[in-house]
Order: structure tokens, then C-alpha cells, then sequence
């Protein structure tokens, strides 16, 4: 980040009364003041719960001129892009308005900021939940189909196995818009994405999951031992 430009956004965030007055803590994320560089982004402050690996960033993006908030659930990491905003007051008031309820969400599952897509898939009343292991190859059910997660462009997490010592994990996603249910995996932090398990109905999922999930932790597993 160049300097003048991350000195004039300090000086502005030095007299910002609302970032002075948050709340130590909120819906059980705790607060963390930042004012760090990481990149071209300013990183201001976080509200972060590490036991249930979730936080919101609020940032500064140098790159487009932008104030912004960046979510992490587990080990994925999207910029919510209704927060984006060229000017301070105008940032601050979505932040007022919307803020509390992003964070109550993260805190608490509610079906319904669910889209009405996911819903019609029956995707919170699928059985195969049930069939899914709380940990398989040193990897943990982190997020299950009955509690799926809205992420970017029209894609909801429908289940996660996550290693988060080694940054590593497996995702079944569901995209609204291509009606598709795909796989990516992360190995170290670098995102993979996987064709084996692409499909339309739930019922063709199965067919591939039952056929190809255990092997395919198996493999990251040993991956990850091999480094």
C-alpha cells in the first residue's frame, strides 16, 4: 500500500467516532482493533470468535478506493460485497443498520435468510447428513446440510470437512444460479477445484459421494503428510 494513501485513510479512521465506540464484544465474536497493512488492503478492525472459526473484517481495499468487510467461515474468506462503500459516512451506515444481524447470523443459524433455491433442493432435510462421519481422515464436519452457509455468487456451503491446524479442507458447494452442486478442495491454503463430484440432483451426488468422498480425504490426508 502506498504510504500517502495509507496515511490519509489512518487519519480518517483516527477521527472516526463509531469505530472508537464499538462494543468489546457481540453476539459472542470479540472485538480486535487492527490498523494493519496486508497487502493493498488496510485492515481497521475484527470482530472474531476463534472457537467457532468465524470473524468479519472491516478493511480498506487501496486497489478500488474502497471501505469493505471481508467474512471468514472456517478457512474460506469472501468479501460481502453489499459492504462496499468509496466514503466513510456512507460505510458507516450499513455497518449501523446491518452489522448486528451479520454477526447474530454467524452466531446462530436462521433458515430464514436461506434462499428459496436451497430450500426447494431440500437440502436442510437431506438424510445423508446422517451418514457423513464427525471426522474422517483427521478432518472435521465443520458444516453440515442441515446448516448450510451463504458465500459469493449465488453459492451456499452445504457441507465442510475442515483440517484447520494444516489450512486444509474438503467443501461440497451449491450454486443458485447453474442449479449445480461441485466440490474444491484446500491443501495448505491453496484452493483446488474438483470435478468428480459435479451435479444437478441430490440423488446424483449421493451416487459420487459414496463412491469417491472417503477416497478423495484420503488422498488430501496424504498429501498433507507428504509435505
Amino acid at each position: 500500500m502506498k504510504k500517502e494513501i495509507k496515511d490519509k485513510i489512518t487519519a480518517e479512521v483516527e477521527n472516526w467516532e463509531y469505530m472508537k465506540e464499538l462494543p468489546e464484544e457481540c453476539h459472542g465474536f470479540r472485538l480486535v482493533r487492527l490498523m494493519r497493512e496486508k497487502g493493498d488492503m488496510l485492515d481497521l478492525y475484527r470482530y472474531e470468535n476463534d472457537e467457532a472459526h468465524r470473524s468479519i473484517t472491516i478493511y480498506y481495499h487501496e486497489e478500488t478506493s474502497e471501505y469493505k468487510l471481508r467474512m471468514r467461515i472456517g478457512l474460506t474468506e469472501f468479501c460481502v460485497i453489499e459492504y462496499i462503500y468509496a466514503r466513510l459516512e456512507d460505510f458507516q451506515k450499513i455497518l449501523e443498520s446491518r452489522c448486528n444481524n451479520l454477526l447474530l447470523d454467524m452466531a446462530v443459524f436462521n433458515p430464514k435468510h436461506i434462499s428459496s433455491i436451497v430450500h426447494d433442493k431440500k437440502v436442510m432435510q437431506w438424510d445423508y447428513r446422517k451418514k457423513l462421519p464427525a471426522v474422517s481422515k483427521g478432518f472435521e464436519l465443520f458444516i453440515k446440510p442441515n446448516e448450510p452457509v451463504r458465500v459469493i455468487n449465488g453459492s451456499y456451503i452445504i457441507f465442510d470437512y475442515s483440517d484447520f491446524l494444516n489450512k486444509s479442507n474438503f467443501i461440497i458447494y451449491y450454486n443458485v444460479f447453474r442449479d449445480e452442486f461441485f466440490g474444491e478442495s484446500r491443501v495448505f491454503d491453496i484452493p483446488e477445484v474438483s470435478y468428480d463430484f459435479d451435479s444437478h440432483e441430490l440423488e446424483e451426488l449421493i451416487d459420487k459421494l459414496d463412491i469417491k468422498l472417503l477416497p478423495h480425504l484420503e488422498k488430501l490426508r496424504r498429501r498433507i503428510e507428504e509435505k
